[in-house]
Parts: structure tokens; sequence; C-alpha cells
């Protein structure tokens, strides 16, 4: 964020940056949200495009859970949920959520 308040002090515009980390958490989840709504829809006109789903057992805060994910082909993470159960419902509590998020169809 200070190089952004240093960027902007070469155009003349003097804030500091506590300002621009409140403009941040204000205005940042309105912006990724644009952007991950812009990159799906480009996404979704090549054939290549595909999500390949993981699920794994992890410790959680001394506990054992279920992580599961959803990663696309250039392997970023798309979605992911914890659960304590491995079961039908919880696969499809996930993919809802991926679907929903992410638009496009289960082939």
């Amino acid at each position: 964020m200070r190089n952004v308040e240093d960027l902007l002090l070469e155009r003349g515009i003097d804030i500091c940056h506590e300002t621009m980390r409140q403009w941040w958490n204000r205005f940042g989840p309105m912006f990724a949200g644009d952007i991950r709504r812009q990159r799906v829809s480009r996404m979704r006109g090549l054939r290549h495009w595909r999500w390949h789903l993981d699920e794994m057992y992890v410790k959680l805060n001394g506990e054992m859970v279920h992580l599961w994910r959803a990663v696309d082909h250039e392997g970023e993470v798309l979605e992911s949920y914890v659960t304590r159960t491995r079961d039908k419902a919880a696969a499809f509590t996930f993919m809802k959520k991926a679907l929903k998020r992410h638009g496009g169809s289960v082939k």
C-alpha cells in the first residue's frame, strides 16, 4: 500500500497508507468480484477450461477435517470448503457453492 501511496504522491496526491488500507478494505471485495466474474466469463468460452476437484484429510485447530477444493486448469483455487464429514451431502454442498460462485455445468 505504501507503493500506491508513493505512486500517487508522484502525481501530486498526498494521502497516507492508512487511508489506502481503508479504501482497500471497503472497495477491494467489490473489485475482486468484478475481476472474478470477468475472468470466469472469458474462460467459459474456451473449450479447455476444466475444473479439477480435490478432497483431502487435514488437521485444522487440532481436529481432523475434510478440505474440498476446486482448481481450474491453470492451478488456481476456485473454491474451497471445510467439513467434518465426508459424505454425499458434503460433496453436493461444495458443488453447489462452487457452481453458484463460478457458474458452469457439471459434465
